[in-house]
Order: structure tokens, then C-alpha cells, then sequence
């Protein structure tokens, strides 16, 4: 892979629990290209939330490097992590995350509006590829988790991602809802052309993405 979008090498980072200190990643390398969708899966406990939060700099690595586009993750202050996440990612989780007092389209274009990057064509096109028309003056609680999982979808997309990081996105959902909003985020992720790097346990909906990558023991076996 040349001039790959996320680069990560050799990344570290332990907890300490009940007075020890407990290794979760041991030197993880790993390159997602632009455009590419990659599934992360592995045991539970094995540290995918970790990867994906630091990635996302929602906590420090103790050891190596992060990478994404011409920018150093890991050498971010508090404020450039929040930037980045601002600007440069896309975050959906199991958890829709939803704010309940907007309404769906205040909440599509909720964080567009905070970096000043929406674009209203985009944003129509979401709002159509998402089939969420008729729904932009509910709140969330009037939605479905199907519904509301593709109003965090658009959401993170608004912003034209580099970098789209999902953690197990389709955990709330039943298995029908899962293919219908995994396949649209897939579409999605190719038609703006971002990375797509998804946490799941699902073997799979982890065969649908490009490539499968899997986590053991700290690792990128």
C-alpha cells in the first residue's frame, strides 16, 4: 500500500487495574487507504475500542506512532485531538449518540456546522442515500435504531471525513437493520471516497468490507 491514509506503528498502551499494570496493545501496525473499508475483529477484551479511541484521540498511546493523512496523531495536544475529531474524523458507536433535543436535521448537520464545513449539496444527498426525507423534523426518540443509526451515519459523513471509525455500529440493531445500514454506510464511505475502519464481532458482516484485519494478544495477527 503506498501513502496509505492511517498509518499506525508500533503503538503501545497498558491500564493499570487493581495495582498492576495491564498491557491491552503491544506494538499494533496497521495502514487503511483512502477509500478502503477495513474490518477489526477479535475477542472481547482484546483491545479494539482501545485502538479505535486512540485513533480517534479520545485517550494517548503510551508507545508509537498515529498517523492520518500528513498529520500526527499522536503527537496532538488536548486541543489538536479535539480538532481532529472536529475536522478530520467521522465517530459512530453502538450507542447512537443522538442529541435529544434537535432534530434530525439539526443533528446531521450538527457537527458540519461546528468545524464550517457543510456543504448543502452533500447534505441533500445524504439525507436522500439515508432515505431520511420524511424524517427531518422528528427528534430522535420518535426514531427507530435503524432510523436513528442512520442519522449518526450522516452525521459523521456531513463533515467529509478523512476517516470514518465506527465501533460495533449495527450492536443495537437487528440483523436485517445491521445489512440495510452497514450496506448504506459502505456506499457512502465509496462515494466520498474516505477510510472506513469498523470494530465488530461479527464475522460476517466483517466479510462485506474490503479487508478483515484481527486483533489477538495486543497484536495485528
Amino acid at each position: 500500500m503506498t501513502d496509505p491514509l492511517l498509518q499506525i506503528v508500533g503503538l503501545t498502551k497498558s491500564y493499570r487495574t487493581a495495582g498492576e499494570q495491564v498491557a491491552v496493545l503491544r506494538g499494533v501496525n496497521l495502514a487503511v487507504a483512502a477509500g478502503e473499508s477495513v474490518a477489526l475483529t477479535g475477542e472481547s477484551g482484546s483491545g479494539k475500542s482501545t485502538l479505535l479511541h486512540l485513533i480517534a484521540g479520545l485517550d494517548a498511546a503510551d508507545g508509537g506512532e498515529i498517523r492520518l493523512a500528513e498529520l500526527q496523531v499522536s503527537e496532538l495536544g488536548d486541543a489538536g485531538r479535539a480538532e481532529l475529531r472536529r475536522d478530520r474524523l467521522g465517530l459512530v458507536f453502538q450507542q447512537f449518540n443522538l442529541i435529544p433535543s434537535l432534530t434530525v436535521e439539526d443533528n446531521l448537520t450538527f457537527q458540519s456546522r461546528i468545524a464550517g464545513r457543510h456543504d448543502a449539496a452533500w447534505h441533500r444527498e445524504l439525507v436522500e442515500r439515508l432515505g431520511l426525507g420524511t424524517f427531518l423534523k422528528r427528534y430522535p426518540e420518535q426514531l427507530s435504531g435503524g432510523q436513528q443509526q442512520r442519522v449518526a451515519i450522516g452525521r459523521a459523513l456531513a463533515v467529509k471525513p478523512l476517516l470514518l471509525l465506527a465501533d460495533e455500529p449495527t450492536g443495537n440493531l437487528d440483523e436485517d437493520t445491521a445489512d440495510e445500514v452497514l450496506a448504506l454506510a459502505r456506499d457512502l464511505v465509496t462515494r466520498s471516497g474516505c477510510g472506513f475502519l469498523m470494530v465488530t464481532h461479527s464475522a460476517r458482516l466483517a466479510a462485506t468490507l474490503d479487508r478483515r484485519v484481527n486483533l489477538h494478544a495486543g497484536v495485528i495477527a
